[in-house]
């Protein structure tokens, strides 16, 4: 036991330096980027629904979960996403592979606690413009990471309440480049901002059972918005490119810029099912997210306003037969879902809304519980409408849930 957690200690560590995630959408730059799904592969095969747990794998989107644990779970995933960026005029493709959680939890009688890192948000673009006057590019990086600890406590065989607590840091880049004909040098202006703030989490889960041996289940979540400290930088500079695209800086300057404070918005999120357990499950979650309270970083934009969002979610799993020793594919899990989400931003009067359809399998591995979790969702975000762009991505998703029991009392000493 003491090998495993000093194990999973050191991989967290290693995380933390690499947790930051790539994108590839330019509606990262604005906000603190892409909100990326905070949840595992399993929950995201069924449209990112966080309604049921049970006692082998970890729930990261609602802390009440952890109550219901009863072995040791560790989690961890990544993903590989290729990305169809069109214009009215243009199109390009983009693809980035990321590491995207990882996660331990235990029970201790009716509680159960849990530990992880998982990305909150995610920046990463390159655009450029060239004109016969001109050529302008700009692009962007890094994201907000979360750090979390979390506990459930099951205060009834049929009701259990949970919170978590999270540590958000991350650092965000942007870079801006304006070379114009018949000027030697061109202009740089590079900003960053540091951030970091804590946030909390609130969760419960009810399930019932019903004389027909159908369980009928519910769920709840609540994040109450909280701000971030933003440590701001600008730098501006005069270069020329040689023939490799290398920068010679001419000047630099540092511009200096005050700090300021982003608001995280409250969350909330319901959601209920019916279902027969180990068996089959098909259930619903709503999701309000107060975004018109956000403020960009260090600088404003006349045309982008944030508004209130809201996402629907429908999804649900099927076993054939979880206990079956002879056939293998009987003991498969398999999940779909569908999800259509409001994103809060408005950039041109235009609303950016996204919707995605998954599916996924659960396939048994090795001994003692353990499965690896396979899927693929296709979704598209955007209009081409008012100068925006459209992207239509592919999410390829894999992660591995492995179960412990710890504190076995020894017969035989």
């Amino acid at each position: 036991m003491i090998k495993k957690t000093f194990f999973f200690i050191v991989l967290l560590c290693s995380v933390f330096v690499n947790a930051q995630e790539n994108t590839s959408s330019p509606y990262s730059f604005f906000g603190v980027g892409i909100n990326k799904f905070n949840g595992t592969a399993e929950n995201r095969s069924m449209a990112g629904m966080g309604i049921v747990s049970d006692s082998i794998h970890i729930n990261l989107q609602n802390p009440a979960g952890y109550g219901a644990l009863g072995l040791t779970a560790y989690t961890l995933g990544g993903s590989h996403s290729s990305t169809k960026i069109e214009s009215s005029s243009a199109s390009d493709k983009a693809s980035s592979s990321t590491f995207d959680y990882l996660a331990m939890a235990f029970p201790a009688g009716k509680l159960g606690f849990g530990l992880g890192v998982i990305p909150y948000s995610s920046v990463g673009y390159e655009m450029e413009d060239i004109t016969s006057e001109s050529a302008s590019r700009f692009s962007g990086s890094g994201g907000l990471n979360k750090l979390f600890l979390a506990v459930g406590y099951e205060v009834t065989k049929e009701l259990r309440v949970g919170v978590e607590g999270s540590y958000n840091f991350g650092n965000i880049k942007n870079k801006n480049f304006l070379f114009q004909n018949g000027l030697q040098f061109g202009t740089r202006e590079t900003n960053r901002s540091d951030l970091s703030g804590f946030k909390v989490n609130f969760g419960a889960q009810y399930e019932k059972h019903l004389k027909s041996g159908l369980q009928l289940s519910g769920s709840a979540s609540f994040s109450p918005s909280t701000k971030i400290n933003a440590e701001n930088q600008r730098q501006l500079a005069t270069l020329i490119l040689n023939s490799n695209n290398d920068e010679i800086l001419a000047d630099i300057r540092d511009i200096e810029q005050e700090d300021t404070e982003l608001t995280l918005p409250s969350e909330l999120k319901v959601g209920g099912g019916i279902g027969q357990p180990k068996k089959w499950f098909a259930g619903v979650e709503y999701g309000r997210k107060s975004s018109s309270d956000f403020t960009n970083r260090s600088f404003q934009l006349n045309n982008v306003n944030y508004t209130d969002a809201s996402s629907y979610k429908l999804g649900g799993y099927y076993i054939p037969n979880y206990n079956d020793i002879t056939s293998y594919f009987q003991r498969i899990v398999y999940r779909a879902g569908f999800r259509y989400e409001e994103t809060g931003l408005n950039i041109n009067t235009e609303d950016v809304n996204e919707f995605g359809i998954s599916f996924g399998v659960g396939l048994p591995a090795g001994n003692f519980l353990t499965n690896v979790n396979l899927g693929v969702e296709y979704g598209e975000r955007g209009t081409t409408s008012n100068n925006l762009v459209k992207e239509q991505f592919v999410n390829v998703f894999l992660s591995l849930s492995l179960n412990d029991k710890w504190f076995i009392q020894r017969r035989f000493d």
